[in-house]
């Protein structure tokens, strides 16, 4: 928020409110990738319109990189289940009954898996497509899928006994890693004056590009 004050100071929207000036949509805390950020009110009542609606009668789209335990059994998928607040735990969301969550929407597709095949796969890199935004989503709905991300501190803590089968040169690059495996890859919105369609990709991050390049050596 201070960057953005320095170096746009009085042309930022302030409809986030003081603590959020020109900011649109959130990534989760450690979360790592593309944000956008609305220099005037009209651009940002336009993105927030567009980002509420999540690409549902749009061409808006947020795509994201998830390094997860294990593997899928299918290619592709969709995962549909409410999320809201843990019931006992207020720093974690959780899949809940209908009457109890919001409704959330994730579509995912396998681009890799390592170590093996199938249900013998030590982990697999993932590409999700929010259909809704919640908060933890792709964190919440790979859990509950049976593939919690890789370094996930709230959501993957019953792997942690994983590390103990991996080589030491990865494990240790997990166990510093010290956020969940997740990159906001891609972003695509219609520019709120010009009515165009923008698109923007993000790769990778170093730190999550080596421990991908070291479990292909598996």
């Amino acid at each position: 928020m201070n960057a953005l004050l320095a170096h746009c100071g009085k042309s930022l929207s302030g409809i986030g409110g003081v603590a959020r000036p020109g900011i649109v949509h959130r990534l989760d805390k450690d979360t790592s990738g593309l944000m956008v950020v609305a220099k005037t009110d009209q651009a940002h009542r336009a993105l927030a319109e567009q980002f509420a609606d999540h690409g549902r009668t749009g061409e808006m789209a947020r795509g994201y990189l998830a390094l997860v335990w294990g593997a899928p059994s299918r290619p592709h998928g969709r995962i549909e289940a409410p999320i809201g607040r843990h019931p006992t735990s207020r720093t974690k969301m959780a899949v809940l009954p209908e009457d109890k969550g919001r409704f959330a929407a994730t579509r995912w597709r396998l681009l890799e898996s390592y170590g093996g095949h199938g249900k013998d796969a030590v982990a697999s890199l993932i590409e999700c497509t929010l259909e809704t935004g919640r908060t933890h989503q792709v964190r919440v709905h790979m859990a509950h899928y049976g593939h919690p991300l890789v370094g996930d501190p709230l959501y993957a803590t019953g792997f942690k006994s994983k590390l103990r089968t991996l080589p030491g040169d990865l494990a240790g690059a997990i166990s510093a890693l010290d956020r969940q495996a997740l990159h906001a890859t891609h972003l695509a919105f219609v520019h709120p004056s010009t009515g165009t369609l923008l698109e923007f990709n993000s790769e990778l991050p170093d730190d999550l590009a080596e421990i991908v390049r070291q479990f292909k050596q598996l």
